[in-house]
């Protein structure tokens, strides 16, 4: 007891605070309930909508009434479960022979459960008006249904308290969001990206099991609870599951460089999915790397190590792509891996803590990690929103045709505005807590960890810094190109804004970043049971807000002094004759959008020292003599992970997979011997005491 005080009172400096277990106590919430209802009205408006099938507009709004219902039923249940630090574990009777039925709930679970509903809840309010435009022309009654079911199997992932249930719904995830992914399925770059998604996932599933199975052997159970009791002590059995857990979530995560299924599959599914694809599924890979390493014990030191190196990889190579892409989603989409990045760098510093006994380290890095798990799916979803709106006003998502949105969407604009703030990290919103927590446990971890572990904590800081600058000059770029100047292509008519439905959703996501910016201590009691439970429950309850709330406070007030003066002078020209004119004419009388500033250039000069990695390729007719004729220029930004190594990587595979044709000689006789043989190996090792050993 007397440890415990000495370290609370030393890191008291650091903001973190004690908080009274009886605090958590004082709820008593059934959170089952809460949840069960949530699923019931899931499902059931999932059925609902089947039934209805061939009457699109009435599936749809049954379908989305019953996900927003059920989303919002779910995020207070799972709120006041973290509240009331909420444990259970209920059991059923299992068909098959691998053990029973376990669901459960932990802080760590409940975390997760609130950021799928409250994202998912949002995509399925916008979606009410986007998939609108698609009647009549799309089955909408499949994709409702599809969609409410996705959620219902992240929520069966997350409560999952053993491995066969886990993979159950995993791949009931992956098979849902793979028929969202080709909504569109008439068009060949759409097909091609679900293709490209399915596989990753099964490789990734491959993993997973392989991963499962051996953790089941050393328990003797495929239950979490009997596999988190098994003493895998150091061997090198532990850091063989730490490395399939890392390969095989990562790839549903996007962790560089297994990312490449999800720059062609995000930008592909309609704008809602997208959301709640980039928003919380590849967080299930976040979740599903953070539950096994609960059950894996004190982590050694090259974990964190290694987290923090993929983290600086993928969150450096994810923002330089996005910087060079001409499609808004997939220029989101990239940004995902850049954030996925980010979670990264927090897991890695909480392990580097976590394996030196640094609580103060541990707990920022864990707690900025998840925060940003929530911020991320908040403005990366109204990001998205923003996006859809944009190509359902224009049916365009290429960057370099668009401009001069603002004055048509002035809300759209707005929303995306607020979300591009947040994702770079500044205040007064929300990314900049969550950023500010993992700064704070990289110069906490830079000058308390020992030897050779400062080193990996210091690689964070500019690690984060560039980041965040590279972040800045991609949305500056999207901003303004899509919403500022002129419009780059003749329209046959103006773009419409957004009907109420997505309106509303842009609103309430914008709102959530700015509340979770303002006032970050109400959600930091949500994430703090969450990161003590990666810790083994420590008492340390409550992450403080400290200097985050001093310096968003600071933001806000610039920003409502900054409205006051643009109220006031807008007062006091009321009644005069104000007239515009261009600040400088430069002798144009007549500027033209070929003028400005394109995509392409302005990233250009940010880009010029990555053009390798990046595989940037650029070929056209540039200008000539003095009065030159009609010039082109084309350029494409490959992905080096893809084109380097993968691609390479997966042709190999194949040429040596095809010599094993010499066995296909298309004679079934030939093929009763190989299962014959193949029946008496098994037999002879069965006898043998293969199964005991």
């Amino acid at each position: 007891m007397r440890q415990l005080d000495h370290v609370l009172s030393e890191l008291d400096s650091w903001a973190i605070l004690r908080r009274s277990t009886s605090v958590y106590k004082d709820v008593h919430p059934n959170t089952l309930e809460f949840l069960l209802v949530a699923v019931f009205l899931l499902g059931a408006s999932a059925l609902a909508s089947a039934l209805l099938w061939r009457r699109d507009r009435v599936a749809l709004l049954v379908g989305k009434i019953g996900a927003v219902l059920g989303c919002a039923t779910g995020a207070a249940g799972a709120a006041l479960a973290l509240l009331g630090e909420t444990r259970m574990l209920r059991t059923a009777c299992w068909p098959l022979a691998v053990g029973e039925l376990t669901i459960g709930l932990d802080p760590l679970s409940s975390f997760l459960l609130f950021c799928v509903f409250v994202v998912s809840g949002l995509s399925a309010l916008y979606g009410a008006g986007y998939l609108s435009a698609y009647a009549g022309r799309r089955r909408l009654a499949l994709v409702t249904v599809l969609f409410n079911l996705l959620v219902v199997a992240m929520v069966g992932v997350v409560m999952a308290r053993d491995a066969v249930l886990f993979l159950l719904a995993w791949e009931a995830m992956s098979i849902t969001s793979f028929f969202l992914v080709t909504f569109e399925n008439d068009r060949e770059d759409v097909r091609r990206a679900g293709t490209t998604y399915l596989i990753a996932s099964h490789l990734g599933v491959m993993l997973l099991m392989l991963l499962f199975g051996i953790m089941g052997q050393a328990a003797g159970s495929f239950g979490f609870t009997e596999i988190g009791r098994a003493n895998l002590g150091a061997t090198a059995v532990r850091d063989v599951c730490f490395l399939l857990a890392l390969v095989g979530f990562g790839t549903k995560a996007g962790f560089w460089p297994v990312h490449t299924w999800l720059p062609d599959a995000h930008p592909a599914a309609p704008s809602h999915v997208s959301a709640v694809m980039s928003g919380v599924m590849i967080k299930m890979g976040i979740y599903g790397l953070l539950r096994v390493l609960t059950f894996l014990g004190p982590p050694p030191v090259w974990w964190g190590t290694l987290l923090v190196v993929i983290g600086a990889v993928s969150g450096v190579a994810g923002v330089l792509h996005a910087l060079a892409q001409h499609d808004l989603k997939r220029l989101l989409a990239y940004h995902s891996v850049e954030n996925i990045g980010i979670i990264a760098l927090g897991i890695g510093i909480g392990l580097l803590g976590h394996s030196h006994g640094q609580v103060a380290v541990a707990l920022f890095g864990y707690g900025g990690a998840l925060l940003h798990v929530l911020n991320h799916g908040l403005f990366k979803g109204l990001l998205f929103h923003g996006a859809g709106s944009v190509l359902h006003a224009t049916g365009t998502r290429d960057v370099e045709a668009l401009g001069g949105l603002l004055r048509h969407l002035p809300a759209t604009g707005m929303a995306f505005l607020v979300g591009s703030i947040a994702i770079c990290g500044l205040p007064p919103l929300n990314g900049f807590v969550s950023e500010w927590l993992i700064y704070l446990g990289a110069f906490r971890g830079g000058t308390s960890l020992p030897g050779a572990a400062v080193v990996p904590a210091v690689l964070v800081l500019p690690a984060l810094a560039l980041i965040g600058g590279l972040a800045a000059a991609c949305f500056v770029k999207a901003f303004g190109v899509v919403f500022l100047g002129e419009p780059r292509t003749v329209r046959a008519m103006p773009p419409h804004e957004a009907g109420p439905a997505m309106r509303a959703a842009m609103a309430i996501g914008a709102g959530l970043c700015l509340c979770i910016g303002l006032w970050p201590a109400g959600v930091l009691a949500l994430v703090a049971p969450a990161a003590s439970e990666l810790l083994g429950g420590s008492a340390l309850r409550m992450l403080a807000p400290g200097p985050p709330t001093s310096l968003t406070l600071m933001a806000a007030l610039l920003i409502a002094v900054t409205a006051g003066l643009v109220l006031l002078r807008a007062r006091l020209l009321r009644g005069r004759s104000v007239g515009t004119a261009a600040t400088w004419g430069c002798g144009y009388a007549h500027p033209t959008a070929r003028m400005q500033y394109s995509a392409t250039s302005f990233a250009d000069p940010v880009l010029a020292p990555f053009v390798t990695a990046l595989q940037i390729r650029k070929h056209g007719d540039l200008p000539a003599g003095v009065f030159p004729a009609e010039v082109h220029y084309e350029q494409h930004v490959g992905d080096m992970a893809g084109e380097r190594l993968l691609v390479p990587l997966c042709r190999r595979f194949l040429e040596a997979a095809g010599r094993l044709r010499i066995i296909q000689h298309g004679r079934m006789q030939l093929y009763l011997v190989y299962v014959l043989c193949t029946l008496v190996a098994l037999v002879v090792w069965q006898l043998s005491g293969g199964i005991g050993r």
